[in-house]
């Protein structure tokens, strides 16, 4: 009888999967992924195909244990009696195939603490509990794979290499989506999705026209010319340094800008994806609308070409992985929450869609505040080897870029980024920035009724940004009950009800005449928006966040100098948000000192950051920099977060939630959009349920106001 891999689902019309389709399937789909890979990568590494296809061959080779055979056949989903993943892991062992064996033993664990393991001695990536039985019936499991492949394993010794964190996640990657994606393609919650073609040539042709069409909009406008200085400038910048920089003033067009200069890249390095990554999930949608006129050739379907990716959406069981996203469109919209922690990962799940980023061009837009100051040393080593060794290309963009690389305590020993944009034009740049806005600070910290009336003291339309989701709601909440006319965005609301929030906010600048109003938000609107308001207040939080809000006041120039204001509260029910205690000291101590008043945005937020890695979080970013060179992985996972927050989905649609408890499939970019995230405490004091099927979802039962303060 033929062995079997996964077993049948008749409620669901699923037939049983045999082990030789599956474990082919495997071996056949990681070696296309490694050797796609190997095509950018610096040096000839077959050892690196060799492990793949090696950990592939062998990765579930305990399936073939009797008893774990007898469970498949029933057609259950029960858990295996014996772990499958036991054999060949201890296979490899003893052919000293150690690369291979990790592979194995973290398909479905995640990376493992080689410290750990090593400690462990005879138990070296061995599960305690079944090595016992696994050693006794390791030669019946051996014959009976070779039987079924017609093949032996190959037992000859290799060089032994010394790989790297980012080698080991890559290999792992190509071994996990293999295995994941022929899983879900089996139970047919993935469809298999052909690759669109790049085309980078005629996208390019295609930007060219889209940006010339803006420009002739108000070609005589100073602004205007400005962006089309800048474009040009970035458009035919030198490709060959493998990382760049943008430093260039909000509302310059960096966001066509710096694609040019991708597209260039991409066609002369002949590269297969354009990734842009962006510090908040509610400016994507902005971005992939501008990439998607511009860069669409007709006949495309603008979803498969330029696709809009969250950071919510890794998924590790079978029944959610058909909403997993993965890196396979010819650009990448996505978040830096996703981006670098899947750099940083562990989890199998987030690692799977890694092995696509060799040989892809990175747009770190908002550079400042795409992760905290901490993590950016181990940061740059990783970008360093990616650029190096794996064909990728880098630009760090940004109106307030910190120069953090010229600094010792980030990269030592500090180094020279080229810039897209010449001294002069940058000079230009941020003297027109200097006329525009005035830094205020407030010396006496309010409760939330003073707060208010300070606000509405000032000329409108205004922005209130505060530090948590909380705060936000109570002022906006407090404001409406004054009689003030108010809006609310956050995290409170899924993103569809923002997206309809942000067209009414856009709609209300553009009438000059309706100025007495204002716009309570958190730090999403901090980056990237296109708004313009009359003045904005931010909660004290970090100087690269005071600078970014001068993007949404005066965005063009239009008015007198506006004014930005920089305050503190106490207040009960205003949260105090402990992470951003040093950065508020640090930029308390440099108004004091009259810096953000004299220095340029650029020169500040440097300043801020040198003085922000001297606290206390310097021994954070040596500490994971340790820990990556030991091999700790899982330590580097839990110290790596851009958002260190333990938070779930919670789905808010009702007919969501219903498709997905009666197993209909759900478009992910559908989940996402009609869900918010939430604290695993949260969740648990709420009695939130999980969704029939769906372990890692859970669905909203509490009220939901879409047009104001969503689940607060």
């Amino acid at each position: 009888m033929e062995p079997l891999a996964h077993s049948a689902r008749p409620n669901f019309g699923i037939s049983e999967q045999s082990y030789y389709d599956h474990v082919n399937s495997v071996i056949y789909n990681s070696t296309i992924f490694a050797k796609k890979i190997l095509e950018y990568k610096e040096e000839n590494c077959s050892s690196f195909l060799e492990t793949v296809r090696l950990a592939a061959c062998l990765h579930d080779l305990g399936k073939l244990d009797d008893k774990n055979q007898e469970v498949l056949r029933m057609g259950s989903s029960r858990h295996l009696p014996v772990n499958h993943v036991d054999a060949g892991t201890a296979y490899l062992v003893d052919l000293n195939h150690l690369e291979s064996a990790m592979l194995v033993y973290e398909h479905h664990k995640g990376l493992c603490s080689i410290p750990a393991e090593v400690i462990r001695q005879e138990l070296f990536l061995r599960d305690q509990s079944g090595c016992e039985l696994t050693n006794q019936r390791l030669g019946i499991y051996v014959n009976e794979h070779e039987s079924i492949f017609k093949a032996k394993i190959g037992k000859e010794e290799r060089k032994r290499t010394r790989w790297s964190g980012l080698a080991r996640r890559l290999a792992l990657s190509c071994l996990v989506d293999a295995d994941h994606g022929n899983t879900a393609r089996h139970y047919g919650s993935e469809n298999s999705i052909e690759p669109a073609e790049n085309r980078w040539d005629e996208r390019l042709q295609s930007l060219d026209a889209y940006v010339e069409h803006l420009f002739q909009q108000d070609a005589s406008s100073e602004r205007n010319q400005q962006r089309k200085q800048i474009y040009d400038a970035c458009r035919n910048a030198d490709i060959n340094s493998p990382i760049q920089a943008c430093d260039s003033p909000v509302g310059t067009g960096k966001t066509t800008a710096v694609m040019a200069h991708l597209l260039q890249v991409a066609i002369a390095k002949g590269l297969r994806h354009i990734i842009i990554v962006l510090p908040y999930t509610n400016i994507i949608k902005q971005s992939v609308e501008i990439y998607r006129r511009s860069l669409i050739l007709p006949g495309e379907d603008p979803e498969k070409i330029v696709a809009e990716h969250h950071h919510q959406a890794d998924f590790s069981d079978i029944e959610s992985r058909q909403m997993a996203t993965l890196w396979q469109a010819p650009v990448i919209v996505t978040t830096a929450v996703q981006f670098f922690e899947t750099l940083g990962g562990s989890h199998p799940a987030k690692l799977r869609k890694l092995h696509e980023l060799p040989g892809s061009a990175v747009f770190v837009d908002e550079t400042h505040s795409a992760i905290p100051t901490c993590l950016w040393p181990q940061t740059w080593i990783w970008l360093k080897e990616l650029s190096k060794k794996w064909g990728c290309h880098f630009i760090l963009a940004s109106g307030t870029l910190p120069r953090f690389w010229q600094n010792k305590k980030f990269v030592d020993p500090p180094e020279s980024l080229p810039d897209l944009i010449s001294t002069n034009l940058r000079k230009e740049s941020i003297l027109i920035e200097s006329q525009r806005i005035r830094y205020r600070f407030c010396e006496k910290a309010f409760n939330r009724n003073e707060l208010i009336n300070f606000i509405i003291s000032k000329s409108g339309p205004r922005l209130v940004i505060m530090n948590t989701v909380q705060s936000a709601a109570v002022i906006a909440k407090e404001m409406q009950k004054a009689g003030c006319s108010v809006l609310h965005l956050s995290t409170a609301l899924v993103p569809d009800d923002r997206d309809r929030i942000i067209d009414r906010i856009i709609r209300r600048l553009k009438f000059q005449n309706i100025s007495d109003w204002t716009l309570v938000a958190t730090s999403c609107v901090e980056a990237g928006m296109n708004f313009s308001f009359r003045t904005a207040f931010r909660e004290s939080c970090a100087t690269t966040s005071l600078f970014q809000i001068g993007g949404r006041v005066n965005r063009h120039g239009n008015s007198e100098t506006a004014e930005i204001w920089d305050f503190r509260v106490i207040d009960p029910l205003l949260n105090h948000h402990p992470a951003f205690d040093t950065s508020r000291s640090v930029l308390k101590k440099m108004f004091e000192e009259q810096l953000i008043q004299h220095l340029s945005p650029t020169e500040a937020v440097t300043e801020a950051m040198r003085r922000e890695i001297m606290s206390d979080s310097n021994e954070t970013a040596e500490f994971i920099k340790k820990c990556e060179q030991k091999c700790d992985y899982p330590q580097v996972a839990k110290l790596y977060r851009v958002i260190n927050a333990d938070t779930r989905i919670v789905v808010i649609d009702k007919k969501i939630i219903a498709a997905l408890e009666k197993w209909e499939k759900v478009p992910t970019l559908d989940l996402l959009r009609n869900s918010v995230q939430l604290w695993t405490q949260k969740i648990k004091s709420l009695s939130l349920e999980s969704i029939r099927g769906h372990d890692e979802l859970y669905k909203w039962t509490a009220p939901y106001d879409p047009d104001f303060l969503g689940f607060m």
